[in-house]
């Protein structure tokens, strides 16, 4: 009966994933470089049919998922790494590009990237992407902080998980730049962050959050790891309530 149980709860959530997101790989091409990009498209309601999906793909909000590691030599992580983020937001378009060691997040031909792949979005569900939400974990944080100083699209929101921005400059003077007044900011830093220590990490936050003005806040887990699966199966609903409300 146990094994029986947890079979149907395999095939349930095997199911919903189906449902909910259909991811597509594209390969999108940018003035320096090919991005590896995944775009993960919402499901609309059944009962709409075609018309249901294709309202469904013009109105849903847009989440950019940059993934950390960009200094790896892997350069195809985008087609694979927003799927997970992807399956928690159903009603998002989620687009997922790539960067690593030659071009990473804080290169132009990243950033252009990323833009790239949006227009792509726009093209194919025939309507125009204004305003984007913006996720990254690691070093893709830096991508966060340098697409909303360099992208084309206005921001809402922004979540920034087991961050350093250190290697940007000092916080006072990142937070000084008038493209990152507008939207908000939610940090996600951890006590246990093998990576990034908390001693190092925090100064750096609350000095940007006190200079940036407007909606900046840090949330500090002292268990928090340098690890995407840890906040998402502890911290769930900080991560939702950082890219909430919806922004269409």
């Amino acid at each position: 009966m146990l094994f029986r149980s947890a079979l149907y709860f395999i095939l349930f959530v095997s199911l919903v994933a189906t449902t909910w997101a259909a991811p597509d790989s594209l390969m999108v091409r940018a003035p320096g470089m090919e991005s590896a990009t995944g775009v993960w498209w919402p499901s609309a309601n059944p009962s709409g049919g075609a018309k249901g999906l294709l309202k469904g793909r013009s109105e849903a909000p847009v989440v950019v998922w940059f993934h950390g590691g960009m200094t790896s030599g892997n350069c195809a992580k985008g087609f694979v790494a927003g799927d997970d983020f992807a399956q928690l937001f159903p009603d998002r378009i989620v687009v997922s590009a790539s960067a690593c060691r030659q071009n990473h997040w804080a290169t132009p031909q990243a950033l252009a990237a990323v833009d790239a792949a949006l227009d792509s979005v726009a093209a194919r569900r025939k309507a125009p992407v204004n305003k984007v939400d913006l996720v990254g974990i690691s070093d893709g944080a830096l991508g966060v902080i340098m697409y909303s100083l360099s992208g084309k699209r206005r921001i809402g929101n922004r979540l920034l998980m087991s961050s350093y921005g250190a290697s940007l400059g000092e916080a006072s003077a990142v937070a000084a730049e008038p493209k990152l007044k507008s939207g908000r900011w939610r940090f996600l830093q951890g006590g246990s962050d093998r990576l990034y220590p908390a001693a190092q990490t925090l100064p750096w936050i609350q000095s940007f959050c006190k200079n940036v003005g407007g909606d900046c806040d840090l949330q500090y887990d002292p268990a928090g790891e340098h690890d995407w699966q840890y906040w998402k199966l502890n911290r769930l609903m900080w991560i939702k309530d950082a890219i909430l409300p919806a922004t269409p």
